[in-house]
């Protein structure tokens, strides 16, 4: 039996969120630390990498703590930290576009966008788990808007005007929101009763949700720790 702060080696769940917890505040403190060694007009946009990575990494030492305590799923931290960080996320690409014109609207949009997703996601996966297949379509909608918006909408015509190192690392970008954000909806599938759209990758309701958890704890590493990557090497690319 584990105590609290001890992780059995086959606790896959608690081991992820204890690799999460360490490789996000890695990630802090090296983006904070290289903030002096960034030029000024490329500084916001590496501190708030940093912000979310270190938002992340407390949030993931508290649901690590809460998995250890309890055996459940962590469901309501991890909605509170993607609140904070998935729309700081989507400021970056209105940092990195905003020379090149972007206006305060974009920033709205994609922000809300954003909300309109995760509370929704919350609904289906909380609160309202009988009608998750209508609440996955309004927050599948919400997504694919964001994706459109860095694929073909405004964040990707202002990026081509703002050069070709701006152009690139919002491809790059765009490219983590359209497969790296997919991730979510899996994680989303897996956690709810009997799947989504009738889907039901796994049988057991306590195994859907630990496989939930390692989906949804491998995507967010990859996914804020490698945009802040692509904000900081475009920091070092542009002058």
């Amino acid at each position: 039996m584990e105590h609290m702060g001890t992780i059995a080696s086959d606790n896959y769940v608690a081991f992820t969120f204890f690799i999460g917890t360490m490789a996000m505040m890695a990630a802090s403190v090296f983006f904070f630390f290289e903030l002096n060694n960034t030029s000024p007009k490329w500084r916001t946009s590496v501190l708030v990498s940093g912000l979310i990575t270190f938002i992340a990494a407390v949030h993931y030492y508290y649901m690590r703590g809460y998995n250890l305590e309890t055996g459940e799923s962590p469901t309501f931290f991890r909605y509170v930290d993607w609140i904070l960080t998935v729309p700081l996320m989507c400021v970056e690409f209105y940092l990195i576009t905003k020379k090149a014109g972007a206006k305060i609207s974009l920033l709205w949009k994609l922000i809300f966008a954003s909300l309109v997703m995760l509370v929704t996601g919350y609904v289906g996966e909380v609160l309202d788990r009988d009608g998750s297949v209508l609440w996955g379509v309004l927050s599948g909608a919400a997504y694919f808007y964001i994706a459109y918006l860095v694929w073909f909408g405004e964040v990707s015509k202002l990026a081509e005007t703002a050069g070709p190192q701006v152009a690139k690392a919002t491809r790059i970008l765009a490219w983590f929101v359209l497969v790296g954000w997919a991730i979510y909806p899996l994680g989303y599938i897996l956690g709810t009763p009997g799947g989504l759209f009738g889907i039901k990758l796994v049988e057991d309701p306590k195994a859907a949700l630990h496989a939930m958890d390692i989906v949804y704890n491998i995507a967010d590493a990859i996914n804020k720790i490698g945009f802040g990557l692509v904000i900081y090497a475009l920091s070092r690319k542009e002058d």
